[in-house]
């Protein structure tokens, strides 16, 4: 979140409760199987409960990812909607750091939120976004964190949006990842696991760790060729992939009783085959493609 924040905009722009629902089963008709609730913080929207309820009834797969502070009141939710995994963004394993990252105080209220979902038997991710000289130093540190506890954490590269200053020399590649835990573990010690179809992430174990590790590199690495995700924002639009600029407005379609089928096909069918269309990733390309922030954005 910037410092100054972000403008407000009209509540009636974005989606309600019953739209939300709405529009996931026509998704889940159409033979959508996962839904996973982002954001943004998808637990301060008003009626976050009956939206997790009304979705755990559908025939799916439900998870969440979270910034983990409100997590305490919604662990019966939770549990009656069938959630069983949430992700918990966590860029920090110092608090002074974290504090500074995220521009709050809550440092110590989301980790006792994750001891509290590991003790009601939830799988936790820990999403970290790797910035070079930001919190890069602390790789091996989550790394013992998934040696000890049964987490996964999951590091992410630092992607370009608009307004989170992104350089490319600040990405941490999965090579560098890899050597820097080579060099602490020992790279006889580094176990590859079996990647999920589709999955975003090349996934690690430590030998004889209760937890793992993933790393999820969009930018050095993409996974565009497996992708399989869409993303439906906080606004009623699609997505067909998080740097494409070209949005498909499903809410208004909702609103009006339209048949939403051939908006989502179109959208769909004109997912480009990498980055949302981008053929490279450097400072220069990713200055004159406009895209939202990912504050922006939610879904």
């Amino acid at each position: 979140m910037p410092l100054e924040g972000v403008p407000h905009r009209e509540a009636g722009k974005f989606m309600t409760t019953e739209e939300v629902v709405g529009i996931a089963q026509e998704f889940v008709r159409l033979g959508v199987d996962k839904i996973r609730l982002t954001g943004g913080e998808p637990l301060v929207k008003k009626g976050a409960e009956d939206i997790i309820r009304a979705l755990g009834k559908l025939p799916i797969t439900l998870s969440l990812t979270t910034n983990g502070i409100l997590v305490y009141r919604f662990i019966d939710v939770f549990k009656e909607a069938g959630i069983t995994s949430l992700n918990v963004s966590l860029d920090s394993l110092q608090e002074d750091r974290f504090n500074a990252i995220s521009r709050r105080s809550y440092f110590k209220q989301i980790m006792e939120n994750i001891q509290l979902l590991l003790d009601h038997d939830f799988r936790v991710k820990i999403n970290v976004v790797l910035i070079k000289g930001t919190n890069d130093d602390e790789i091996v540190d989550f790394v013992q964190w998934s040696v000890r506890e049964q987490i996964s954490v999951q590091f992410i590269e630092f992607m370009p949006f608009d307004g989170n200053n992104w350089d490319r020399e600040k990405t941490v590649s999965e090579g560098e990842i890899l050597a820097t835990l080579d060099d602490h573990f020992g790279k006889q010690n580094i176990e590859k696991l079996e990647d999920s179809p589709n999955s975003t992430s090349r996934n690690f174990k430590i030998d004889g760790a209760k937890g793992s590790f993933g790393i999820i590199s969009t930018v050095t690495n993409p996974f565009c060729d497996s992708c399989n995700r869409i993303r439906l924002t906080a606004d009623g639009k699609i997505k067909n992939c998080l740097f494409s600029n070209d949005e498909a407005d499903l809410l208004q379609a909702f609103r009006q009783g339209n048949d939403l089928t051939p908006i989502i096909q179109t959208a769909l069918f004109k997912k480009k085959a990498g980055l949302g269309g981008l053929r490279q990733l450097d400072n220069e390309t990713i200055d004159s493609h406009e895209n939202r922030s990912m504050i922006t954005i939610g879904g």
